[in-house]
Protein backbone atom coordinates (compact mmCIF):
# COMPACT_ATOMS: atom_id res chain seq x y z
CA UNK A 1 0.00 0.00 0.00
CA UNK A 2 1.23 3.50 -0.84
CA UNK A 3 0.77 5.29 2.50
CA UNK A 4 1.61 8.73 1.11
CA UNK A 5 2.85 10.32 -2.09
CA UNK A 6 3.55 14.06 -2.09
CA UNK A 7 6.30 16.68 -2.66
CA UNK A 8 9.27 16.37 -0.27
CA UNK A 9 8.76 19.85 1.25
CA UNK A 10 5.13 19.08 2.19
CA UNK A 11 5.93 15.70 3.78
CA UNK A 12 8.95 17.15 5.63
CA UNK A 13 6.97 20.13 6.93
CA UNK A 14 4.18 17.91 8.33
CA UNK A 15 6.71 15.55 9.93
CA UNK A 16 8.74 18.36 11.48
CA UNK A 17 5.63 19.87 13.04
CA UNK A 18 5.20 16.79 15.26
CA UNK A 19 8.82 15.64 15.68
CA UNK A 20 10.12 18.38 18.01
CA UNK A 21 9.38 16.37 21.15
CA UNK A 22 10.94 13.12 19.90
CA UNK A 23 14.15 12.23 21.74
CA UNK A 24 16.81 10.37 19.77
CA UNK A 25 17.63 8.16 22.74
CA UNK A 26 14.80 6.82 24.81
CA UNK A 27 14.24 4.10 27.40
CA UNK A 28 11.25 3.00 25.28
CA UNK A 29 12.54 2.51 21.70
CA UNK A 30 9.06 3.06 20.21
CA UNK A 31 9.01 6.65 21.52
CA UNK A 32 11.67 7.46 18.91
CA UNK A 33 9.02 6.63 16.32
CA UNK A 34 6.14 8.53 14.76
CA UNK A 35 2.75 6.79 14.68
CA UNK A 36 1.36 6.90 11.14
CA UNK A 37 -2.36 6.22 10.81
CA UNK A 38 -3.91 6.23 7.36
CA UNK A 39 -7.72 6.55 7.29
CA UNK A 40 -9.24 6.85 3.85
CA UNK A 41 -7.26 9.56 2.09
CA UNK A 42 -6.01 11.31 5.27
CA UNK A 43 -2.74 10.63 7.07
CA UNK A 44 -2.56 11.26 10.82
CA UNK A 45 0.88 11.57 12.45
CA UNK A 46 1.31 11.29 16.24
CA UNK A 47 4.40 11.61 18.45
CA UNK A 48 4.73 11.34 22.23
CA UNK A 49 7.30 11.48 25.02
CA UNK A 50 4.73 10.23 27.60
CA UNK A 51 4.34 13.82 28.91
CA UNK A 52 3.40 15.59 25.66
CA UNK A 53 1.54 14.24 22.64
CA UNK A 54 1.34 16.05 19.30
CA UNK A 55 -0.98 14.99 16.51
CA UNK A 56 -1.59 16.42 13.07
CA UNK A 57 -3.71 15.35 10.11
CA UNK A 58 -2.78 16.08 6.51
CA UNK A 59 -3.74 15.14 2.98
CA UNK A 60 -0.57 13.55 1.58
CA UNK A 61 -1.92 11.52 -1.34
CA UNK A 62 -1.22 7.81 -1.71
CA UNK A 63 -3.76 4.99 -1.76
CA UNK A 64 -7.05 5.27 0.09
CA UNK A 65 -7.61 2.71 2.82
CA UNK A 66 -6.79 2.02 6.45
CA UNK A 67 -3.27 1.31 7.70
CA UNK A 68 -1.22 2.00 10.85
CA UNK A 69 2.43 1.58 11.74
CA UNK A 70 5.29 3.37 13.51
CA UNK A 71 8.69 4.30 12.09
CA UNK A 72 11.77 6.22 13.32
CA UNK A 73 10.86 9.93 13.16
CA UNK A 74 14.34 11.47 13.14
CA UNK A 75 15.66 8.97 10.60
CA UNK A 76 12.77 9.74 8.26
CA UNK A 77 13.36 13.49 8.62
CA UNK A 78 17.14 13.13 8.11
CA UNK A 79 16.58 11.21 4.85
CA UNK A 80 13.91 13.62 3.57
CA UNK A 81 16.20 16.60 4.24
CA UNK A 82 18.77 15.23 1.78
CA UNK A 83 16.22 15.14 -1.07
CA UNK A 84 15.29 18.04 -3.41
CA UNK A 85 12.29 20.04 -2.13
CA UNK A 86 10.27 19.69 -5.34
CA UNK A 87 10.83 15.93 -5.65
CA UNK A 88 7.81 13.67 -5.19
CA UNK A 89 8.45 11.15 -2.41
CA UNK A 90 6.40 8.11 -1.49
CA UNK A 91 6.15 5.84 1.53
CA UNK A 92 5.01 2.29 0.85
CA UNK A 93 4.31 -0.56 3.26
CA UNK A 94 6.11 -3.80 2.51
CA UNK A 95 5.86 -6.67 5.03
CA UNK A 96 7.20 -5.25 8.33
CA UNK A 97 9.03 -2.38 6.68
CA UNK A 98 8.28 1.02 5.17
CA UNK A 99 9.98 1.86 1.90
CA UNK A 100 10.73 5.52 1.23
CA UNK A 101 11.25 6.33 -2.44
CA UNK A 102 12.28 9.58 -4.11
CA UNK A 103 13.80 9.85 -7.61
CA UNK A 104 16.23 6.93 -7.88
CA UNK A 105 16.73 6.66 -4.10
CA UNK A 106 15.15 3.91 -2.05
CA UNK A 107 15.30 3.43 1.72
CA UNK A 108 13.89 0.41 3.53
CA UNK A 109 13.05 1.29 7.14
CA UNK A 110 12.23 -0.98 10.07
CA UNK A 111 8.83 -0.46 11.74
CA UNK A 112 7.38 -1.29 15.16
CA UNK A 113 3.72 -2.31 15.70
CA UNK A 114 1.27 0.59 16.11
CA UNK A 115 -0.54 -1.13 19.00
CA UNK A 116 2.65 -0.84 21.11
CA UNK A 117 2.72 2.97 20.77
CA UNK A 118 1.86 4.52 24.17
CA UNK A 119 -0.80 7.14 23.48
CA UNK A 120 -1.44 9.74 26.19
CA UNK A 121 -4.70 9.05 27.99
CA UNK A 122 -6.73 12.22 27.59
CA UNK A 123 -8.39 13.70 30.68
CA UNK A 124 -12.14 13.10 30.86
CA UNK A 125 -13.10 16.49 32.30
CA UNK A 126 -11.62 19.40 30.39
CA UNK A 127 -12.88 22.86 31.32
CA UNK A 128 -14.64 25.13 28.81
CA UNK A 129 -12.69 25.83 25.62
CA UNK A 130 -11.58 29.37 24.76
CA UNK A 131 -9.37 30.76 22.03
CA UNK A 132 -6.99 33.60 21.14
CA UNK A 133 -5.20 34.38 17.86
CA UNK A 134 -1.97 32.37 17.53
CA UNK A 135 0.12 35.55 17.27
CA UNK A 136 -1.35 36.76 20.59
CA UNK A 137 -0.28 33.61 22.44
CA UNK A 138 3.08 33.59 20.66
CA UNK A 139 3.60 37.20 21.80
CA UNK A 140 2.62 36.44 25.41
CA UNK A 141 4.99 33.46 25.55
CA UNK A 142 7.84 35.59 24.18
CA UNK A 143 7.19 38.25 26.83
CA UNK A 144 7.47 35.86 29.79
CA UNK A 145 9.24 32.61 28.81
CA UNK A 146 12.78 33.97 29.39
CA UNK A 147 11.97 34.30 33.12
CA UNK A 148 11.21 30.57 33.57
CA UNK A 149 13.50 28.67 35.89
CA UNK A 150 15.77 25.96 34.46
CA UNK A 151 16.16 22.71 36.46
CA UNK A 152 15.05 24.41 39.68
CA UNK A 153 14.44 22.14 42.66
CA UNK A 154 11.14 24.05 43.05
CA UNK A 155 9.78 22.18 40.04
CA UNK A 156 6.67 24.40 39.79
CA UNK A 157 8.97 27.27 38.66
CA UNK A 158 10.21 25.27 35.63
CA UNK A 159 7.30 26.39 33.49
CA UNK A 160 4.70 29.08 32.91
CA UNK A 161 1.53 29.75 34.89
CA UNK A 162 -1.58 30.21 32.70
CA UNK A 163 -4.51 31.92 34.41
CA UNK A 164 -7.80 32.29 32.55
CA UNK A 165 -10.46 34.28 34.37
CA UNK A 166 -13.34 36.34 33.10
CA UNK A 167 -12.20 37.84 29.83
CA UNK A 168 -8.48 37.74 30.60
CA UNK A 169 -5.68 35.26 29.95
CA UNK A 170 -2.54 35.94 32.00
CA UNK A 171 0.85 34.24 31.72
CA UNK A 172 3.41 34.41 34.54
CA UNK A 173 6.97 33.07 34.81
CA UNK A 174 9.49 33.43 37.61
CA UNK A 175 12.79 31.87 38.71
CA UNK A 176 12.71 33.40 42.18
CA UNK A 177 14.94 36.37 41.22
CA UNK A 178 12.66 37.96 38.64
CA UNK A 179 9.07 37.67 37.47
CA UNK A 180 7.46 38.39 34.10
CA UNK A 181 3.71 38.92 33.69
CA UNK A 182 1.76 39.43 30.44
CA UNK A 183 -1.94 39.27 29.69
CA UNK A 184 -4.41 39.47 26.81
CA UNK A 185 -8.17 39.83 26.42
CA UNK A 186 -10.31 36.77 25.60
CA UNK A 187 -13.27 36.82 23.24
CA UNK A 188 -15.61 35.37 25.89
CA UNK A 189 -15.86 35.02 29.66
CA UNK A 190 -14.47 31.86 31.24
CA UNK A 191 -14.51 30.62 34.85
CA UNK A 192 -11.18 30.88 36.72
CA UNK A 193 -8.73 28.19 35.64
CA UNK A 194 -5.09 28.01 36.65
CA UNK A 195 -2.47 25.59 35.26
CA UNK A 196 1.33 25.39 35.07
CA UNK A 197 2.68 24.32 31.67
CA UNK A 198 6.07 22.55 31.76
CA UNK A 199 9.15 24.19 30.24
CA UNK A 200 9.45 21.66 27.38
CA UNK A 201 5.81 22.28 26.41
CA UNK A 202 6.37 26.04 26.37
CA UNK A 203 9.44 25.77 24.11
CA UNK A 204 7.59 23.43 21.74
CA UNK A 205 4.57 25.73 21.58
CA UNK A 206 6.83 28.66 20.71
CA UNK A 207 8.31 26.61 17.88
CA UNK A 208 4.92 25.62 16.46
CA UNK A 209 2.90 28.83 16.79
CA UNK A 210 2.85 31.17 13.82
CA UNK A 211 2.34 34.93 13.56
CA UNK A 212 -1.02 34.55 11.82
CA UNK A 213 -4.53 35.51 12.89
CA UNK A 214 -5.60 31.84 13.00
CA UNK A 215 -6.99 30.96 16.41
CA UNK A 216 -5.57 28.52 18.94
CA UNK A 217 -8.16 26.81 21.13
CA UNK A 218 -7.24 25.92 24.71
CA UNK A 219 -8.78 23.58 27.27
CA UNK A 220 -7.50 22.85 30.75
CA UNK A 221 -8.13 19.87 33.03
CA UNK A 222 -6.70 19.21 36.51
CA UNK A 223 -3.67 17.35 35.13
CA UNK A 224 -3.65 18.19 31.41
CA UNK A 225 -3.91 21.00 28.89
CA UNK A 226 -5.06 20.64 25.29
CA UNK A 227 -4.32 23.06 22.44
CA UNK A 228 -5.82 22.84 18.94
CA UNK A 229 -4.59 24.94 15.99
CA UNK A 230 -3.84 24.63 12.27
CA UNK A 231 -5.04 21.00 12.13
CA UNK A 232 -2.82 20.12 15.10
CA UNK A 233 -3.75 18.80 18.52
CA UNK A 234 -1.28 19.24 21.36
CA UNK A 235 -1.91 17.49 24.71
CA UNK A 236 0.47 17.98 27.64
CA UNK A 237 0.77 16.99 31.26
CA UNK A 238 0.84 19.86 33.73
CA UNK A 239 3.31 20.67 36.48
CA UNK A 240 1.77 19.94 39.86
CA UNK A 241 2.39 22.36 42.70
CA UNK A 242 1.42 25.80 43.97
CA UNK A 243 2.77 28.71 41.95
CA UNK A 244 3.84 31.76 44.05
CA UNK A 245 1.23 34.50 44.47
CA UNK A 246 2.44 36.83 41.72
CA UNK A 247 0.08 39.66 42.75
CA UNK A 248 2.02 40.03 46.01
CA UNK A 249 5.33 40.12 44.14
CA UNK A 250 4.39 42.89 41.68
CA UNK A 251 5.13 46.19 43.47
CA UNK A 252 2.46 48.86 43.66
CA UNK A 253 2.95 52.61 44.08
CA UNK A 254 6.72 52.91 43.73
CA UNK A 255 7.26 56.64 44.15
CA UNK A 256 10.27 57.03 41.83
CA UNK A 257 9.79 56.39 38.15
CA UNK A 258 11.47 57.29 34.89
CA UNK A 259 10.50 56.67 31.27
CA UNK A 260 13.43 56.33 28.90
CA UNK A 261 14.39 54.87 25.51
CA UNK A 262 14.50 51.07 25.57
CA UNK A 263 17.21 50.74 22.90
CA UNK A 264 19.70 53.24 24.46
CA UNK A 265 19.23 51.60 27.88
CA UNK A 266 19.71 48.12 26.43
CA UNK A 267 22.85 49.23 24.57
CA UNK A 268 24.26 50.85 27.73
CA UNK A 269 23.67 47.66 29.75
CA UNK A 270 25.20 45.49 27.02
CA UNK A 271 28.31 47.70 26.98
CA UNK A 272 28.81 47.65 30.74
CA UNK A 273 28.06 43.91 30.89
CA UNK A 274 31.28 43.24 28.96
CA UNK A 275 33.34 44.02 32.08
CA UNK A 276 31.28 41.86 34.44
CA UNK A 277 32.68 38.41 35.21
CA UNK A 278 31.13 35.05 34.31
CA UNK A 279 30.34 34.34 37.96
CA UNK A 280 29.25 37.80 38.98
CA UNK A 281 26.97 39.62 36.56
CA UNK A 282 26.30 42.65 38.74
CA UNK A 283 25.87 46.22 37.47
CA UNK A 284 25.20 49.39 39.50
CA UNK A 285 22.54 51.86 38.45
CA UNK A 286 22.85 55.38 39.86
CA UNK A 287 19.66 57.33 39.34
CA UNK A 288 19.90 61.07 39.92
CA UNK A 289 17.85 64.01 38.62
CA UNK A 290 18.69 64.28 34.92
CA UNK A 291 21.07 61.29 34.66
CA UNK A 292 21.28 57.52 34.89
CA UNK A 293 24.77 56.12 35.40
CA UNK A 294 25.45 52.44 34.71
CA UNK A 295 28.67 50.95 36.09
CA UNK A 296 30.35 47.56 36.44
CA UNK A 297 33.69 46.13 37.49
CA UNK A 298 35.40 42.74 37.75
CA UNK A 299 38.06 40.84 39.69
CA UNK A 300 40.79 42.15 37.36
CA UNK A 301 40.09 45.68 38.67
CA UNK A 302 38.61 46.73 35.33
CA UNK A 303 35.72 49.18 35.31
CA UNK A 304 33.03 50.34 32.90
CA UNK A 305 30.78 53.37 33.29
CA UNK A 306 28.12 54.72 30.98
CA UNK A 307 25.72 57.64 31.30
CA UNK A 308 22.28 58.37 29.89
CA UNK A 309 20.48 61.72 30.00
CA UNK A 310 17.00 61.18 31.39
CA UNK A 311 13.93 63.15 32.36
CA UNK A 312 13.90 62.36 36.09
CA UNK A 313 13.34 64.44 39.19
CA UNK A 314 12.93 61.81 41.93
CA UNK A 315 15.20 60.56 44.76
CA UNK A 316 18.84 59.72 44.18
CA UNK A 317 19.03 55.92 44.21
CA UNK A 318 21.97 53.56 43.84
CA UNK A 319 20.85 49.99 43.16
CA UNK A 320 22.53 46.80 41.91
CA UNK A 321 21.11 44.21 39.51
CA UNK A 322 22.12 41.06 37.69
CA UNK A 323 22.63 42.66 34.26
CA UNK A 324 21.43 39.53 32.42
CA UNK A 325 17.98 39.88 34.00
CA UNK A 326 17.65 43.45 32.74
CA UNK A 327 18.98 42.65 29.25
CA UNK A 328 16.61 39.65 28.91
CA UNK A 329 13.57 41.78 29.61
CA UNK A 330 14.55 44.71 27.37
CA UNK A 331 15.58 42.43 24.49
CA UNK A 332 12.17 40.71 24.57
CA UNK A 333 10.19 43.95 24.48
CA UNK A 334 9.52 45.61 21.14
CA UNK A 335 8.41 49.16 21.86
CA UNK A 336 10.48 52.39 21.87
CA UNK A 337 10.10 53.46 25.50
CA UNK A 338 10.33 51.62 28.80
CA UNK A 339 9.26 52.71 32.28
CA UNK A 340 11.41 51.93 35.32
CA UNK A 341 9.84 52.21 38.78
CA UNK A 342 11.88 52.10 42.00
CA UNK A 343 11.27 52.62 45.73
CA UNK A 344 14.82 52.47 47.13
CA UNK A 345 18.06 50.53 46.76
CA UNK A 346 16.74 47.43 48.62
CA UNK A 347 13.34 46.97 46.96
CA UNK A 348 12.56 45.17 43.73
CA UNK A 349 12.26 47.25 40.55
CA UNK A 350 9.27 47.23 38.23
CA UNK A 351 9.80 47.52 34.47
CA UNK A 352 6.72 48.21 32.35
CA UNK A 353 5.76 49.17 28.84
CA UNK A 354 4.21 52.68 28.77
CA UNK A 355 2.22 51.65 25.67
CA UNK A 356 0.89 48.38 27.11
CA UNK A 357 -0.39 48.03 30.67
CA UNK A 358 -0.61 44.25 30.20
CA UNK A 359 3.13 43.66 30.65
CA UNK A 360 5.02 43.82 33.95
CA UNK A 361 8.52 42.68 34.82
CA UNK A 362 9.81 42.59 38.38
CA UNK A 363 13.50 42.13 39.17
CA UNK A 364 15.07 41.75 42.60
CA UNK A 365 18.05 43.96 43.48
CA UNK A 366 21.51 42.52 44.06
CA UNK A 367 24.05 43.48 46.68
CA UNK A 368 27.15 44.90 45.00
Amino acid sequence: MIVLKAPQEKVLSVLQSVAGIVERRHTLPILANVLIRKTGGQVQLTTSDLEIQIRTTADLGGDTGNFTTTVGARKLIDILRTMPSDQTVSLESSQNKLVLKGGKSRFSLQTLPAEDFPLVQEAANFGPAFSVPQKTLKGLLAQVSFAMAVHDIRYYLNGILFVAEGKQLSLVATDGHRLAFASATLDKEVPRQEVILPRKTVLEMQRLLVEGEGAIEMQFASNQAKFSFEGMEFVTKLVEGKFPDYNRVIPKNHKNHVTLGRVPLLASLQRTAILTSEKFKGVRLNLEPGTLKVASNNAEQEEATDELDIDYGGDAIEIGFNVTYLIDALANMGQDMVKLELADSNSSALITNPEDANFKYVVMPMRI
